[in-house]
């Protein structure tokens, strides 16, 4: 990516924190990171063994070269994130955790990723998230316009925090292709929306709450996910459970064959036929 391009991910970055009336800044002290963790740890409330990061870590991974930023209202942390690079060597940076309590936050700190990988000659962002949280789906697939590229079942094995206890750890690995015009154009505030959702069927869809598999082998299928599975894994931990199976089952088998998640819409990841040329 050339100069002109640094500069308006750049721009991009410091609109996005504007609008919310927000300042993001990379973090570099101690104390500092103590603020992180806890903010983190309000987040999620995790057992004392399972922090989503510590202190000591972000120490060294900032000494490293890493990324750790915080977003603030005026003196308040508000939401912050964490990431180092990842292999390709020069090429990648993967984001461990970004967590955000501002409407806002969580993407004006993206974007100040985006710019800070950019400027580093780095030309892709990774992260895992949960296929059923509807609201990262959206975040990361129509409001970033990044990709799924592979289905990780029970990725972090048990989870001891408030959020992910009591379920397993399934993740999508979520591919930031920094240069792509789509993604330019998200983070311009125009949410990226696949064609193939127009026509598309139901391969997995939320009957009454509950998943039900359909026989679907259209050209683009849709598979659902439900409204707010972590209010289903405290009051019907069962159907959170039909609900995790079912997914990993059809999306992950979908893309075990070689479909490609395309984006999300209407509550349903759009999973398509790689073209032939793609092939």
């Amino acid at each position: 990516m050339n100069p002109a391009d640094r500069l308006a991910a750049r721009k991009q970055a410091a609109g996005a924190a504007a609008l919310r009336g927000l300042r993001v800044a990379e973090l570099d002290t101690n104390a500092d990171f103590e603020r992180v963790v806890r903010l983190f740890h309000g987040i999620w409330r995790p057992e004392p063994w399972n922090p989503p990061i510590t202190a000591e870590l972000m120490r060294a991974l900032t000494h490293a070269g890493g990324y750790v930023a915080g977003a603030f209202d005026g003196p308040e942390l508000v939401g912050a994130g964490v990431a180092f690079l990842a292999a390709p060597a020069g090429r990648a940076l993967h984001s461990h955790v970004t967590g955000a309590v501002r409407p806002g936050a969580g993407f004006a700190l993206k974007l100040h990723q985006r710019a800070w990988a950019l400027e580093r000659g780095l030309s892709r962002i990774t992260w895992t998230f949960d296929p059923l949280v509807r609201r990262n789906a959206h975040f990361n697939l129509a409001k970033l316009a990044a990709l799924p590229e592979e289905y990780l079942p029970d990725f972090y094995g048990p989870m001891g925090d408030a959020v992910n206890a009591g379920d397993e750890s399934d993740r999508v690995l979520a591919v930031w292709r920094l240069d792509d015009p789509r993604v330019a154009r998200a983070c311009d505030g125009l949410p990226y929306r696949p064609a193939g959702a127009d026509g598309a069927v139901a391969a997995l869809a939320d009957r009454d709450g509950r998943p039900v598999a359909l026989r679907a082998d259209g050209a683009a299928v849709l598979v659902a996910v439900p409204a707010d599975v972590e209010t289903l894994r405290r009051a019907a931990p069962e159907t959170a459970r039909a609900w995790r199976h079912a997914v990993r089952d059809v999306l992950g088998g979908l893309m075990a064959q070689g479909r490609l998640v395309t984006g999300f819409a209407g509550g349903c990841y759009v999973v398509e036929r790689p073209s032939p040329a793609a092939e």
